[in-house]
């Protein structure tokens, strides 16, 4: 095949995303202080995108130099689940940021601990599920004409996948919706009381709220392109379509490690004190509440 630019640009965003997201990989399960939920959830996401970026790396491998329908299926297997998981972990995230501001007092607990474990199975469960589609059968490879704009996804299959993007980000909306609502609430007994630790937790609250905005505008201006193209293109469109806009939700999983992982002062004394070679698994931690990561 003659090489397309478009799918060199797309492996090498695959190969920044998976070394972005393997680094916080490592780090996460790594050390010991990281195994609370809201790392957890963390570590779930950067362990979706990294499979989707290892899935872009090994579609352009295929395609390029052992084209096949059952590698074929397989790398669109993979990238559904990972990319879906990916979409799954950051609704989990916000829902687990929101539980950690209402039930403030109750969110240290093995109760918390239980409902994350509880998230993080229904989450792959189900990417795995809507990635497995492809290759049990629910393909297009033997009639075109029922092919989306992602061969060799069925059309209906995107349309499932653009409508389940559609009730995540609308579920995001309301959480967000939500915290601000609690983050009012705090702020109106700050006033009344003055008191110092309150005004401690309202910063931090507000510092979560700040963060949760930007996740939510990065996550919609990266995906949302490529899901209304999923509902409204035709196979028959021009494949350009497909490129510009699938490229952008590529990018989400780029911006993630920076914004989750990256920003985090534990994961960056991790990181600093990994590359002087001094790290030890049994620094302590102080602990830090979901708003803060």
């Amino acid at each position: 095949l003659a090489l397309n630019p478009w799918d060199v640009v797309l492996c090498v965003s695959g190969t920044v995303i998976s070394c972005e997201n393997a680094i916080v990989v490592v780090v996460i399960f790594y050390a010991p202080a990281f195994r609370a939920p809201a790392f957890l959830l963390i570590g779930s996401l950067a362990t979706a995108d990294l499979l989707a970026g290892l899935g872009l790396i090994l579609r352009f491998a295929f395609v390029y130099f052992s084209p096949s329908e059952a590698v074929s299926l397989l790398t669109a297997g993979l990238l559904v689940t990972s990319f879906t998981a990916s979409v799954s972990s950051l609704l989990t995230i916000t829902i687990d940021r929101y539980l950690s501001l209402y039930n403030a007092l109750t969110y240290y607990s093995a109760r918390t601990v239980t409902r994350t474990y509880v998230m993080l199975i229904l989450t792959w469960g189900a990417s795995l599920c809507l990635g497995l589609l492809p290759v049990v059968g629910w393909n297009c490879l033997k009639e075109p004409s029922a092919c989306s704009v992602v061969k060799p996804l069925t059309k209906n299959h995107l349309i499932l996948l653009s409508v389940s993007f559609f009730a995540v980000l609308a579920a995001m909306l309301q959480l967000s919706v939500q915290i601000c609502k609690i983050v009012r609430r705090h702020a109106h007994q700050i006033a009344v009381q003055r008191h110092f630790l309150a005004g401690s937790h309202y910063v931090t609250t507000r510092k979560g709220v700040a963060t949760l905005a930007v996740i939510l505008g990065t996550f919609a201006s990266c995906w949302l392109p490529f899901a209304v193209y999923g509902l409204l293109g035709d196979y028959s469109y021009p494949a350009l379509y497909t490129y510009a806009t699938l490229l952008p939700a590529t990018y989400n999983s780029m911006i993630n490690p920076v914004i989750y992982a990256f920003r985090n002062p534990e994961i960056q004394k991790v990181l600093w004190a990994v590359c002087c070679g001094c790290f030890s698994s049994t620094v302590p931690f102080r602990s830090r509440s979901p708003s803060d990561v």
